[in-house]
């Protein structure tokens, strides 16, 4: 039970450095915090762990906390500003995977003990990279705009957890469904991809439900520098 219990207080962790990035720098935090858990999140997926009788890769909690920024984002400052948060994660990707490209076609020294791991990280396959840019991309757009859509409909502020929930299931269902099929295409029989596809997607259903109370404290919270 040590990963349910220690994987839970890292979701709760994640979110609450996503609020204190909020509380100190404002907008500007939740661009930075998108950038940088888009970034760790695309790093931690090299490690695989097992977590209620699942096997799953890591960095599910982080990839989901960049949903609630850009959810906070769209309710406090509108679509536009949401939009630009997905477009600068998705260029943090990129030049992450360029620049470590780069890094890792250099001969190292003799006294060098890095470079294997470097390769073993950062090696990535260009299907994976690929597919993870393209749901990147795809999923945090839908996100977007199914906010701006169901805040028409549900605009109270008691209701922002259905703007929260209903567009963040939704574009994470794609998101997964996009990922798995192009990074895992010929790669397992349909079989282990479903298992994989639905694994996947239950653990992201998980944390995108936990973040909800953490939207509803950014509500609340005044920024240091809107003050």
């Amino acid at each position: 039970m040590f990963n349910e219990f220690f994987g839970l207080g890292f979701v709760l962790a994640n979110f609450l450095m996503l609020l204190i990035m909020y509380k100190f720098f404002g907008k500007a935090g939740l661009f930075a915090w998108v950038a940088i858990s888009t970034i760790l999140a695309n790093i931690q997926v090299t490690k695989t762990i097992e977590i209620i009788g699942l096997t799953a890769t890591l960095g599910n909690s982080l990839y989901a906390s960049t949903f609630l920024a850009t959810d906070i984002l769209n309710e406090k400052y509108g679509k536009k500003d949401a939009q630009k948060a997905v477009w600068l994660g998705f260029f943090s990707l990129l030049i992450m995977i360029i620049a470590m490209q780069f890094g890792m076609n250099f001969i190292p020294a003799e006294s060098d003990f890095a470079n294997e791991s470097l390769h073993t990280i950062f090696g990535l396959v260009p299907q994976i990279a690929i597919a993870s840019m393209v749901a990147y991309l795809t999923a945090q757009h839908l996100d977007v705009l199914i906010f701006s859509a169901l805040k028409k409909v549900f605009p109270t502020d008691g209701q922002f957890w259905i703007r929260n929930n209903g567009s963040t299931l939704i574009s994470q269902l794609l998101d997964t469904l996009i990922f798995t099929s192009i990074a895992f295409y010929g790669v397992y029989s349909f079989d282990i991809w479903t298992q994989i596809f639905l694994s996947t997607y239950v653990l992201k259903f998980i944390v995108s439900v936990l973040d909800t109370p953490f939207g509803y404290m950014a509500k609340v919270i005044t920024p240091v520098d809107e003050k």
